[in-house]
């Protein structure tokens, strides 16, 4: 590898002088020599190898000790989840190559391959990894998730869907390492987490989530920003009042299928407004946009009245076209509910039929 960083200038023309060549033969530019095409300098070798997929830098890695060294530092992102076989001993010979990553992505969409001892394997290496993907990890535990906290202190987003044995104790011990954390996708897992950073949380269908948990999670993680309670058929209104009343900042909250929350929840949503406007008012803060995103689809027993009060409360749901964010499907006696742009619309329309007369 050269000695130093190059400039574009002269990596184009290093680059065009390796191609006249054939990879063979010296080469001299701005005071370095080139022999072939292990000599690549960094910058040059990942603009070539930039435009391929995942499988291909994994094998340029192999190709000599200096593209090892190369990519080692250089590449921060990468996938996995198209391997179908053998995907945990890659992950364990790839993780000391890569050290310098931070995006990973091991899903399975095959079937279940990556066991504790890979997750261990990249906490041990990877310390700048910020965003993994961990989802439909069946054969994955506890072990997992303790070695990420004392590896990874700088992860912000996490996926561990689908993967079911994971308990309180490991979620609670991560989040407490993990200080960055926001993002954490536990949908189908039937465990949930109370991280005080935590803003964005997935827990749809994630069929014991209670009462109880809904509300601890209010309680525990109050800067939460989007939720998803879709499919989670055991929750009642106790569960919404407590979002409403400890999680100001919330914008997005799927409801969907949830059969058992009614118009008291939607009233408590559409009261909370008024209270946390006056609240950050008082903090000094114009951040006052409230909920832009609710999902009621096949909540069957709500009511037009009590869904209008939250619409109106928050002008940045919709429910007109292209901006389509109060989503009722399934709710046939919902209809009637529309968004102020509803309204403006009608307005200006009349205005513009009095001014033809």
């Amino acid at each position: 590898m050269l000695g130093r960083s190059s400039e574009s200038g002269d990596l184009d023309i290093w680059f065009k002088r390796l191609i006249v060549s054939g990879g063979g033969g010296k080469m001299e530019g701005a005071g370095d020599v080139m022999t072939g095409w292990k000599d690549l300098p960094m910058e040059l070798l990942l603009r070539v190898l930039s435009p391929v997929d995942d499988r291909t830098v994994i094998v340029a890695s192999d190709v000599c000790t200096s593209w090892r060294d190369a990519l080692r530092l250089g590449i921060t992102s990468i996938s996995l989840s198209w391997c179908k076989y053998n995907m945990n001993s890659l992950v364990k010979s790839l993780a000391p190559k890569f050290v310098k990553l931070q995006v990973l992505t091991l899903r399975q969409n095959y079937r279940p391959q990556l066991e504790d001892d890979a997750v261990e394997t990249v906490a041990r290496y990877c310390h700048d990894l910020r965003d993994l993907d961990l989802s439909k990890g069946l054969k994955l535990s506890d072990r997992s998730l303790y070695a990420l906290a004392d590896g990874c202190p700088h992860l912000t987003k996490l996926n561990i869907s689908g993967c079911e044995a994971f308990s309180d104790y490991a979620l609670v011990y991560l989040s407490s390492c993990c200080k960055n954390l926001k993002n954490l996708n536990l949908c189908g897992c039937s465990a949930a987490a109370s991280d005080r950073a935590l803003q964005y949380l997935n827990l749809g269908w994630c069929e014991d989530i209670s009462d109880e948990g809904v509300t601890n999670l209010a309680v525990g993680c109050p800067d939460l920003r989007a939720l998803d309670l879709c499919g989670c058929v055991h929750i009642t209104d106790k569960s919404v009042i407590a979002l409403a009343n400890g999680c100001p900042h919330l914008r997005s909250l799927g409801l969907y299928y949830c059969q058992n929350i009614t118009d008291r929840a939607m009233y408590s949503l559409a009261n909370s407004r008024a209270r946390n406007d006056t609240r950050m008012w008082q903090n000094s803060s114009h951040d006052q946009e409230g909920l832009v995103n609710l999902n009621i689809s096949q909540c069957t027993a709500l009511t037009p009245p009590a869904v209008q009060a939250v619409c109106d409360s928050f002008p940045g749901l919709h429910t007109c076209p292209g901006r389509h964010s109060l989503i009722i499907s399934g709710c046939l006696s919902l209809t009637s509910v529309h968004c102020g742009c509803t309204f403006q619309t009608s307005r200006a329309g009349g205005a513009t039929l009095a001014g033809d007369a």
